[in-house]
């Protein structure tokens, strides 16, 4: 018999604990970009040489950026349980610090509001239907299904973890005495070091559900430790004026530095000469009873030379008839050490820098003191909710190595944006930085709309959709693939438990073409992320025309009659710029047309932003980056973007990189844009130089 937390899911109907299945879990991940902005900006500017003696610069006031090349850092848009399960291969047992935010608001509204163009319009944006699934599955059950989510990837989480590793586990008052029993079950009560609480509003702006309660002004961060020996760095916060003034009051002569006074004895057993009698300025001081000389030896030392020395260095306060004590220059003392109440660091302010307009975004000052008490430089850190990317921003900044994954495409993209301006940031600053990838898994098993209302029918699920879609259901379709019919096109639905992938694309067109087809809708739930880019290739090879429709949410409205819209995913043109120069000819892009998805917006928000994208599509692109050396099946590199910022909402529409290529002939260039909701298009253009 033993005390425990149950939740329903913990134990089977025979009364035996549920294990984690790791095995069915584990799933290859796909690295779609690469990025490395200053070192792909100076190949595509034929400027590789200057930048290499650049890095050799950096290299020899910042030894370990050698390093930088041994590890790419990663950023991967999945669910963080198949993520955690995939890793374990590679990285089981490697990092040093994680550190998660895992949501805790079961009635949290997750619409965002994302600027438009030159910034002074906003427009609401939805969560994706992946988000939307997995977030009603969190808390399907309530509390129990959080909780089994939690443990599930905590106990993934605890085999990632180096021996001497840590995790912060990071919640709100909702759900943080259940989780800290999760925490003690997983990683036992022993390995508990603190309870962090973070002060993250002012007393004016605490959260109250009525009036008679007290505000809700901080946040929970649980440190654990994976065994009892552990990375630890001791921080330090600034001491206050009040105390400065009272305890350093002094002033050196010599120096004009202010001290303070402390003792040069300590209680204690006398041992060896602690005990005898000191010799100062020819007077005999003996050591007051049941205390010893506290001086700190060197090497070899007597504490008689190390009071000598002490003299010598004008660091003994000594008036004759009264006990010497050592000054403590403030200059060089480190501050008060940290304690577990954190009340000195602000969330990110409206008017901040920093600020992303990403709704859970944590401030980079938080996350800088964990990864610097829990990691030293070179170490691996990991932070599978990643939101907006502070872990890893600030473990770049701090010579860290990191892991990254969400959910979200638009946590992704945000992150992705923010970690590229902090690559340029570096470089220009001849700071060392490290190259990232961007890889894909973002698979998510279990569909509550199918297994709720349709019993789990995937039949009954096509059908829906095609009748919403005023598609025709094909009875005797030529393919398995093929399950219906619009205006002389095939229709293709895909799976509720998945994502429509590259694999899928394929099978798709080869279906349509052996049954002499030329078009075909291919309607899905979510999308691989840089699918577009690979159906374009499908195109050319097959002569199937690929138009990829995500299914609105709105089919699932309960007792929903009127068809929602079905948007085709962004439609995006651009055309290849040549211009002669003196030796050979440099190319750039121009973007001729887009037109958003506008997937993820609100319904009642639509018909006004479709105008409105008709008319200035362009201030709907957030991002946009090209690769001038494209090949099909490999992984996008950046050579070249530009994007919005806070700060600065201009965007240029043609590229200034001036890429030169080595080889003559025919080259394909690969444009992506990323819209102001986070969701991606790419296209191929040809050039022939």
């Amino acid at each position: 018999m033993r005390t425990e937390l149950v939740w329903d899911g913990k134990y089977d109907e025979f009364g035996s604990r549920r294990k984690v299945d790791i095995a069915t879990c584990a799933m290859p991940m796909q690295k779609i970009e690469t990025v490395d902005e200053p070192r792909q900006r100076a190949a595509a500017e034929g400027q590789t040489e200057m930048f290499e003696q650049r890095v050799l610069k950096i290299q020899e006031t910042a030894p370990e950026y050698k390093e930088a090349k041994d590890f790419r850092n990663r950023l991967i848009w999945g669910d963080n349980k198949l993520i955690t399960a995939s890793l374990l291969k590679e990285f089981k047992g490697r990092i040093a610090l994680i550190y998660i935010d895992p949501p805790f608001d079961v009635g949290a509204d997750f619409t965002m509001e994302v600027p438009v163009g030159d910034g002074k319009e906003t427009i609401g944006k939805d969560q994706s239907t992946l988000e939307m699934v997995a977030y009603r599955d969190m808390w399907g059950k309530g509390s129990d299904s959080y909780l089994h989510m939690v443990f599930e990837r905590l106990t993934l989480i605890k085999e990632l973890l180096s021996e001497t590793g840590s995790i912060y586990v990071h919640l709100g008052w909702q759900v943080s005495s259940a989780v800290k029993l999760l925490l003690d079950e997983v990683f036992g009560p022993d390995r508990f070091q603190n309870e962090i609480i973070w002060k993250r509003q002012t007393a004016k702006g605490g959260s109250f559900d009525s009036l008679a309660q007290y505000g809700r002004i901080h946040e929970s961060i649980f440190f654990y430790t994976k065994g009892p020996n552990f990375t630890w760095n001791l921080q330090y916060t600034p001491y206050d004026t009040e105390h400065i003034e009272k305890s350093y009051s002094r002033t050196d002569n010599a120096t004009g530095k202010k001290f303070a006074l402390r003792d040069l004895t300590a209680a204690g057993t006398r041992r060896g000469d602690s005990g005898k009698p000191i010799l100062i300025q020819g007077h005999q001081i003996d050591v007051p009873p049941g205390r010893h000389w506290a001086v700190g030896l060197d090497a070899g030392e007597t504490v008689q030379q190390a009071v000598d020395r002490l003299v010598k260095e004008d660091v003994i306060w000594f008036e004759p008839g009264r006990m010497p004590r050592l000054k403590l220059f403030l200059d060089e003392m480190p501050g008060v050490p940290l304690q577990s109440l954190w009340t000195d660091i602000l969330p990110v302010q409206a008017q901040s820098m920093e600020r992303l307009n990403y709704a859970t975004q944590k401030p980079e000052a938080l996350l800088e003191r964990i990864i610097k008490a829990s990691s030293k430089e070179g170490d691996l850190v990991a932070d599978f909710f990643c939101g907006s990317g502070t872990t890893g921003a600030v473990a770049e900044r701090l010579n860290r190595r990191w892991i990254m994954s969400d959910l979200g495409r638009f946590s992704i993209h945000t992150s992705r944006k923010r970690l590229i301006e902090l690559q340029r940031t570096l470089h220009t600053q001849g700071k060392p930085y490290r190259a990232f990838d961007v890889y894909n898994l973002g698979r998510y098993e279990r569909q509550w709309w199918q297994k709720d209302r349709l019993k789990g029918a995937e039949e009954e699920h096509r059908r829906i959709v095609l009748e919403f879609f005023k598609a025709e259901v094909l009875a005797n379709a030529p393919s398995p693939l093929i399950h219906g019919r619009k205006a002389g096109a095939f229709c293709h639905v895909d799976g509720i438990d998945g994502l429509f992938t590259r694999g899928e694309a394929k099978a798709v067109a080869e279906a349509t073409a052996q049954a002499g087809g030329g078009e075909v809708y291919c309607l899905a739930w979510e999308f691989e992320m840089e699918l577009r880019q690979f159906t374009l290739a499908l195109e050319a090879e097959l002569g199937v025309k690929m138009k990829l429709i995500p299914i609105p949410r709105e089919i699932m409205e309960k007792n929903r009659k009127s068809p929602p819209p079905f948007l085709e995913m962004a439609v995006l043109e651009a055309n290849p710029v040549i211009r002669n120069g003196a030796k050979s000819k440099s190319v750039d892009v121009k973007l001729a047309k887009f037109l958003p998805s506008l997937a993820e917006v609100p319904t009642k928000e639509l018909e006004a932003l479709k105008e409105r994208a008709i008319k200035s599509g362009f201030d709907f692109i957030d991002f946009w980056a090209v690769d001038f050396d494209w090949h099909p099946g490999k992984p996008f590199n950046h050579h070249w973007q530009d994007y919005r910022t806070r700060k600065d909402r201009s965007l240029k529409t043609v590229s200034d990189a001036g890429h030169y290529y080595a080889n003559k002939g025919k080259h394909t260039i690969c444009v992506k844009v990323v819209d102001v909701f986070g969701c991606d298009t790419s296209i191929t253009i040809e050039v022939n130089v």
